[in-house]
């Protein structure tokens, strides 16, 4: 699914804001822009980006209010320690004006790309405009990133975006007292996960629940089910030619996990708890089908760590069992061992190579601005720089998901319709996956569909 943009539906981090711990900087002597700030903030760390005095950068987004706030808010030190200002400016219609801009040759001097492939784009399009990274956004990606991160800002071996903030698809929530009360043990791998469900089944509930529908961009949760399981049953290299189609969408292998897609969400045993029949998932809000869980009409939802800002305020999200509580676990793989690992994020592109701007694009970069965000956020953000403080994330589903992301063993992959074209992954892909759910379409015909419909060029 499209991050942010395409995503505004969902709260992905409207968690209450953590008073700011900057008042002043030590260094200066800058009071902060931040009034309510009761403590300093130590600008050492800010020395390498110079005096910024009198220099302005604009930064253009899909990031709108309650987060554009949070947003703003953990740029103060930057701007207190160097004298900077920073003029964001979010928008609704970020991903069509930001080319209008491009074109006109007004653009900012930074943007959030929300995907790879609109990144592709724009570098192929505009290739003038988009600025390479600079050498100390390379040394902190280098540095503080995994290698699949870094490639994902990367278009034909040069580096241009480095990650923002981050989040992890591959989990599916449950109620720990009900695991505890029935003896239920987390899964860990795929067999053992059906036979979960089918244990839950057998009891006489159905497992699982599950929502498609998200007004104009309906279809994209089943996008997410089908990528999450391309990558357990065919691997991250295939995975990664189907998405960069050197394989055809509807290739064996993707055609096989479509089926396996189909052992839960087509199975009238295991959906749509509380909800309906299997044709109930296409019209379900994804926003509210996982209130099954907490209700005790299914035991299974597979979401991102991001649902978590979706629970009604008396829901708990904890790992320990009480009543109206809710938890995830791992979407686990084939094996114990076999890890791989469904997230998607956002990149910091620069247009300009002005030195205040290669500065905040630092800045942005390093752990001190990751350290930053996670104190003014409190809860539902993430990033995967490993220089983030994970005691400061709050959330005990952003703890895990930060742990998910930095772990060596997981092998991530970004959410392959970020990096589809438009057309197939904010498009076809969401529509014939719909139509698979509420016409049951075959699954040869709905990927077939959705081949003849990759752009030619």
């Amino acid at each position: 699914m499209r991050s942010m943009t395409r995503r505004s539906y969902a709260a992905l981090a409207t968690g209450a804001a953590f008073a700011l711990i900057l008042a002043g900087c030590s260094d200066s002597g800058n009071k902060s822009p931040d009034a309510s700030s009761t403590g300093k903030v130590d600008c050492a760390a800010y020395k390498q980006y110079g005096d910024l005095k009198g220099k302005t950068v604009s930064v253009y987004t899909s990031i709108v209010d309650p987060e554009s706030k949070q947003q703003t808010d953990s740029y103060i030190p930057f701007e207190t320690c160097t004298g900077a200002k920073i003029a964001y400016e979010g928008s609704r219609e970020f991903e069509s004006q930001l080319p209008v801009r491009l074109s006109a040759k007004t653009a900012p001097d930074i943007a959030y790309i929300p995907q790879p492939g609109f990144l592709k784009s724009l570098v192929a399009d505009f290739p003038d405009a988009v600025k390479p990274a600079p050498q100390a956004v390379i040394d902190n990606a280098t540095k503080y990133y995994s290698e699949a991160w870094v490639n994902y800002g990367t278009v034909d071996g040069k580096l241009y975006a480095t990650p923002l903030g981050a989040n992890v698809k591959s989990f599916v929530w449950y109620s720990p007292k009900e695991f505890a009360d029935n003896g239920y043990t987390i899964p860990t791998t795929w067999d053992e996960l059906m036979t979960l469900s089918q244990t839950i089944a057998d009891s006489g509930r159905i497992p699982w629940c599950a929502g498609i529908e998200s007004g104009t961009a309906t279809g994209w949760p089943a996008t997410d089910w089908l990528e999450d399981v391309v990558l357990r049953t065919a691997g991250p290299d295939v995975y990664d030619e189907w998405v960069n189609h050197t394989i055809p969408f509807n290739d064996p292998k993707i055609v096989e996990a479509l089926a396996t897609v189909g052992d839960v969400l087509k199975n009238p045993a295991y959906v749509n708890g509380g909800l309906g029949d299997v044709q109930s998932i296409a019209t379900a809000p994804w926003n509210e089908a996982g209130n099954g869980i907490p209700a005790g009409t299914c035991s299974l939802m597979r979401a991102a760590n991001f649902y978590q800002a979706n629970w009604a305020t008396d829901v708990t999200v904890a790992e320990k069992p009480q009543d109206n509580g809710v938890y995830a676990f791992y979407l686990p793989g084939k094996t114990a061992d076999d890890k791989p690992l469904l997230g998607g994020g956002e990149f910091v592109t620069a247009f300009s190579d002005r030195p205040e701007v290669q500065a905040f694009q630092a800045y942005l970069s390093s752990p001190e601005w990751a350290n930053e965000k996670a104190k003014v956020t409190g809860q539902g953000w993430i990033s995967a720089n490993s220089g983030l403080d994970a005691s400061l994330l709050q959330s005990p589903i952003d703890i895990m998901s930060y742990k998910l992301l930095t772990d060596p063993a997981y092998t991530f992959r970004f959410d392959g319709s970020d990096q589809m074209p438009a057309a197939v992954g904010a498009g076809s892909f969401w529509t014939e996956m719909t139509d698979w759910i509420a016409t049951d379409k075959s699954d040869e015909a709905v990927l077939t569909a959705i081949e003849k419909s990759w752009p030619a060029s």
